[in-house]
């Protein structure tokens, strides 16, 4: 597959691919399995469902390292770009109870997350199926898929659990996810938010879509978060997951 670099804008039906026009049936006429990230990708960052875990994750720092809240903040930063997730930090280093952990940063208030007739129509209208893949647990991805109104469309949910607490981007969890949903890499379209989180899909020849924040949201990202233009491990790129589908079932 050809690496570009398309974007899908908010307002507007254009894909610059990097100095040429391609067509977006190019890059998804052969899929069959559509699998998509959770937080920040199913739906919009602006709903701040994930920002709330992101408080309660520093919380938990806080109250078990026995830390000042800044100091606290700097570890589960430090925990979540060196490990993966916080939890996977966590469990290396101060030997935590994962259970606990993901009990406790899943208690949030999910009424910001409203329902998306507009999605629920498109990922209907893909042909094949539907899975979610989250460095998240079920119940919260449950809780997410309700508020939205798409559970039912989902074949299944790989979660941290079902990937023994080894979060994305470890390659291994990646093979194991293939593996129990029976994905074959070469006819799947991979749906995420974090840059890093896309280059094992890439590198297992799936097509790729990083679903990004808005300019503004962007340049509150971490450095590492970033997305740069020479990425080869993003195909595709969009700020609005719903507009994206459309132009993809368009386009075939």
């Amino acid at each position: 597959m050809p690496c570009c670099l398309s974007y899908t804008p908010t307002m507007g039906r254009e894909h610059l691919l990097r100095g040429r026009w391609m067509s977006l049936a190019n890059h998804f006429e052969h899929v069959d399995t559509w699998v998509f990230d959770l937080d920040n990708t199913l739906y919009p960052r602006a709903c701040d469902l994930f920002a709330q875990m992101d408080r309660r994750m520093t919380a938990y720092v806080e109250a078990k390292l026995s830390l000042p809240f800044d100091e606290a903040r700097k570890v589960q930063k430090e925990y979540y770009r060196d490990y993966g997730t916080t939890l996977r930090g966590l469990m290396a280093i101060n030997k935590i109870d994962a259970l606990e952990y993901l009990k406790f940063v899943h208690d949030i208030d999910y009424s910001p997350v409203k329902e998306s007739p507009r999605l629920r129509a498109a990922l209907m209208a893909l042909p094949g199926r539907k899975l979610i893949f989250t460095n998240g647990d079920v119940p919260h991805a449950k809780r997410t898929t309700d508020r939205l109104g798409i559970t039912d469309l989902f074949e299944d949910v790989f979660d941290i659990v079902a990937a023994d607490l080894l979060p994305k981007p470890e390659r291994s969890t990646y093979e194991k996810f293939i593996k129990q949903c029976d994905v074959n890499p070469a006819t799947a379209a991979m749906f995420e938010d974090i840059p890093r989180n896309l280059l094992v899909p890439h590198d297992m020849k799936m097509a790729t879509v990083l679903v990004s924040d808005s300019p503004e949201g962007q340049a509150l990202q971490l450095e590492w978060e970033k997305v740069r233009l020479d990425d080869e491990h993003i195909h595709h790129r969009t700020d609005d997951l719903a507009v994206f589908l459309e132009e993809v079932l368009d386009a075939s």
